[in-house]
C-alpha cells in the first residue's frame, strides 16, 4: 500500500495491485475511507465521511492532483 501524502489526519495512498482501474487515490482517517477519480477528479466512493470533509477531501485531491497522478505513473507505468 504505496502511501503518497499525509496532510493532518488524512492519507492518501493506493493499493499496490490496482492498475487495472484508472487512475485513482484512496483517503483514510481512522475508520473512515473514500476513493476519488484523478482524471477528472469525482469522487468514486466514501464510507463514514459527512459531506462537508468528502468537499474538503476533494478540494486536497484537486490540489495534489499532479503528485497523486505522477506517483500512479511512477508505481505502475515506470
Amino acid at each position: 500500500m504505496p502511501v503518497v501524502l499525509r496532510i493532518g489526519p488524512y492519507v492518501f495512498f493506493f493499493y499496490s495491485q490496482e492498475n487495472n482501474e484508472p487512475p485513482h487515490i484512496h483517503v483514510r482517517r481512522e475508520k473512515k475511507k473514500a476513493k476519488f477519480w484523478l482524471e477528472p477528479v469525482e469522487l468514486h466512493s466514501a464510507a463514514g465521511f459527512p459531506a462537508f470533509e468528502l468537499n474538503r477531501l476533494a478540494e486536497l485531491v484537486e490540489e495534489n492532483r499532479k503528485l497523486f497522478l505522477e506517483a500512479w505513473n511512477d508505481y505502475f507505468i515506470s
